[in-house]
């Protein structure tokens, strides 16, 4: 891809050459949306077919499942750019990040509703996909951000003006087809591939580096379990019975090429590192284990499952000179941007 070397380069440079002290990479807070992404936590890559394709063209409007209320939100599409963004990142970041977030969010829903036409789930009553609007989860209303952003509303709006009217139509497609423009918080340093997290081989869900998340404000964590906490978590997740010595019951990790866990043996049965993440509460499945003093150690890099886009690299990115454009081409290499 055209300019890669040279953008990875920069990049690496960058990150050996500028103070931590002044590259805090903001991960989106209470006020401004979760820092989670739907793309990321819960839907997998699936096949999308031509019919799908010329349905997108199509549609005018989402139809979105309200989960506390039943109720199904009608949405233009260029006010689900509003609500989208609004979830995802903070309105104070820069333009150029959230322009990429937007033409993100944008495309993956948009091959969610074509695949929804072409086969319905009747849980979604009719929807294309399902949010929590007042929760900020996937998507939110105007009403809901006049409620929660109060004095900034009319400067964080505006922003969000910008940010639609610029990309408002723009999608991600590789072969006249939409991509699964999968998205999350935070990398490990490097993004994941999509074959290593969820199967399936997309050419443009590769590893790439992410130098700028290792700045990011939460890019380490940790979590402390008691052994009860572990035995609990591992009963409930996989039915595994842990007994005898604590610091026996992690065995080896197998990783991805970037540092995931892929599996993990536990109680000497091998379970996956996507599930380990759930059972006990990780921000991603780049995790170590150690055992001392009483108590399990996770030490967490990163916040997601890594495939696709990173929003902190996006907006570290942007913060040094990067467009929207070259933003996405680094994170979805291989695929073109296209307006419909």
């Amino acid at each position: 891809m055209k300019g890669k070397t040279a953008w990875c380069m920069i990049l690496f440079l960058l990150l050996l050459l500028i103070p931590l002290i002044a590259l805090g990479a903001k991960i989106p807070d209470k006020e401004s949306g979760p820092p989670t992404s739907s793309a990321a936590e819960n839907r997998p890559p699936a096949p999308q077919s031509a019919a799908s394709q010329e349905s997108t063209r199509t549609s005018a409007v989402f139809k979105i499942l309200d989960e506390p209320t039943g109720e199904v939100l009608t949405v233009d599409d260029k006010e689900f750019l509003y609500g989208a963004v609004a979830t995802e990142m903070s309105p104070e970041s820069p333009i150029e990040a959230l322009k990429a977030q937007a033409v993100s969010a944008y495309t993956y829903y948009s091959r969610l509703r074509t695949q929804q036409k072409e086969k319905p789930d009747a849980s979604l009553k009719g929807a294309d996909f399902s949010a929590d609007i007042s929760g900020w989860k996937l998507y939110t209303t105007k009403a809901e951000m006049q409620k929660r952003w109060g004095g900034k509303f009319d400067t964080y709006y505006q922003t969000l003006e910008k940010v639609a009217d610029a990309v408002y139509g723009q999608t991600l497609q590789e072969d006249g087809q939409l991509i699964c423009a999968t998205y999350y918080a935070i990398s490990s340093g490097n993004t994941e591939a999509a074959k290593d997290i969820w199967g399936g081989d997309y050419s443009y869900l590769v590893p790439v580096a992410s130098p700028g998340d290792l700045y990011a404000s939460g890019y380490s964590t940790t979590v402390a379990l008691a052994p009860q906490q572990v035995q609990q978590a591992s009963q409930k997740q996989w039915g595994i019975s842990l007994n005898g010595d604590p610091s026996k019951w992690f065995g080896k990790a197998e990783r991805t090429s970037s540092g995931s866990v892929k599996n993990q043996t536990l109680g000497g049965k091998t379970v996956k590192g996507g599930e380990v993440r759930t059972a006990f509460g990780l921000r991603s499945a780049n995790y170590t284990v150690t055992y001392a003093n009483d108590k399990f150690t996770f030490s967490v890099k990163g916040y997601g499952h890594g495939v696709g886009m990173s929003q902190a690299g996006a907006e570290y990115m942007a913060r040094h000179g990067s467009d929207y454009k070259q933003i996405l081409e680094w994170y979805y290499p291989g695929a073109k941007l296209v307006s419909v």
